[in-house]
């Protein structure tokens, strides 16, 4: 039977986790859990394993996950040096099994790139992962991203569009690929037509993952724009790309933006190879964005404001998934209630279920959990075991 979420004023198709196994990952010495569709709460003390399985689902996305973590690192520490995640997963039109993992182990002649496989056929990259699925996921990590470096705002946005858009991860990794090179050819004072070879595949991606945010950053601000909430628990927020190549971009035809950059990386090697890096190009912008409410910079927000505004922010982004792909994204939610009172939290509640959503919470406490009561499948977790408790 097909579910569908309603979104606005079209039908979502309702996209949810049916089963997760988990061979050798992380704690994970082998664990299945088995869903039925609602809310996820997992709960359970500090280091049992919560976050190591959200970790797993955003694996089963395109890109390297929530933690960006080493092949060697997941693995289980007694276990043989491999790992794997399946999945079954209900599209609305059907189900879809999704398996990755490593074959062989780190170190060995036979390792390699992580393996992907949708009904038992292996793909070329997690790029396929993601015609199937979009996950987005909020952890502790972030809630220093709008007072920390521009790079970890770039890599939230960057998960963002790759949601609508699965190829960009791969782009945004040939970017940063194009970029060490070019240091490198800089460094060892190389022959100038390897430079320009390298600096003309350099223009070509810059131009491709700055138009891929500039599209997102305009797509989500039209949509808080159209979805504003007065009552809503969690502030509308307002985005903006800052960048002297996407201010360039939103002028003139990208086709002479990369031209001129092009240009510009050949004038500049003096400068970059002083500097021992690339100072110019979309690896250098930054994502600002505003309390719309209160009209004043994210940063200088209380804690409390802050996570109420990333909250909102990745509930946004999940709304414009729905929109965009006609089909709900996954939500990771890790130690959500911290920073969000009891009417924050039932605000949580309500949003995910108008979302229509399947959503994973994780905490140390069920009380916290008490707004989902009837409404979620609760789990204990205690060293990489999880079980099942009913619910409250």
């Amino acid at each position: 039977m097909l579910e569908f979420a309603e979104e606005g004023h079209a039908l979502v198709r309702r996209v949810c986790l049916k089963r997760v196994q988990l061979t050798h990952f992380r704690n994970y010495a082998s664990a299945t859990v088995v869903l039925d569709g609602r809310t996820v709460v997992l709960t359970g003390a500090n280091g049992a394993g919560k976050t190591n399985l959200l970790e797993a689902v955003s694996l089963l996305a395109p890109g390297r996950g929530l933690r960006r973590a080493t092949h060697e690192d997941l693995a289980n520490a007694h276990g043989p040096g491999t790992w794997a995640i399946s999945a079954r997963l209900d599209t609305g039109d059907g189900d879809v099994d999704l398996g990755t993992g490593i074959l062989e182990p780190a170190g060995s002649e036979e390792a390699g790139a992580r393996t992907v496989r949708i009904d038992g056929t292996t793909k070329r990259s997690t790029t396929a992962l993601g015609e199937h699925l979009a996950v987005s996921w909020l952890t502790p990590d972030l809630d220093g991203l709008f007072r920390g470096p521009a790079g970890e705002r770039r890599r939230f946005l960057d998960r963002f569009v790759t949601a609508l858009d699965p190829g960009h991860s791969a782009r945004v990794s040939g970017l940063e690929r194009l970029l060490r090179s070019r240091n490198r050819l800089l460094e060892d004072n190389a022959d100038p037509l390897w430079l320009d070879a390298t600096e003309r595949e350099l223009a070509e991606t810059a131009v491709a993952v700055a138009a891929g945010r500039l599209a997102l950053v305009e797509r989500l601000a039209g949509s808080i724009a159209a979805h504003h909430d007065e009552g809503s628990p969690f502030p509308d927020a307002r985005v903006q790309l800052e960048g002297a190549f996407e201010a360039r971009m939103a002028d003139v035809p990208a086709s002479l933006v990369e031209d001129e950059y092009r240009a510009m990386l050949r004038e500049q090697r003096p400068r970059d190879a002083a500097a021992g890096r690339t100072l110019s190009g979309p690896h250098t912008c930054d994502l600002l964005v505003r309390h719309g409410p209160k009209d004043a910079p994210a940063e200088r927000c209380s804690t409390g404001e802050q996570k109420a505004l990333l909250v909102g922010l990745v509930l946004a982004h999940a709304r414009l998934v729905s929109e965009v792909r006609g089909a709900t994204p996954i939500l990771l939610l890790d130690e959500i209630a911290a920073h969000l009172d009891a009417i924050r939290r039932a605000g949580l509640v309500e949003a995910i279920e108008r979302l229509g959503a399947q959503a994973f919470l994780t905490g140390t406490d069920e009380a916290m959990f008490a707004a989902l009561a009837g409404r979620a499948q609760f789990f204990q977790v205690s060293n990489g075991g999880l079980r099942l408790t009913g619910e409250l």
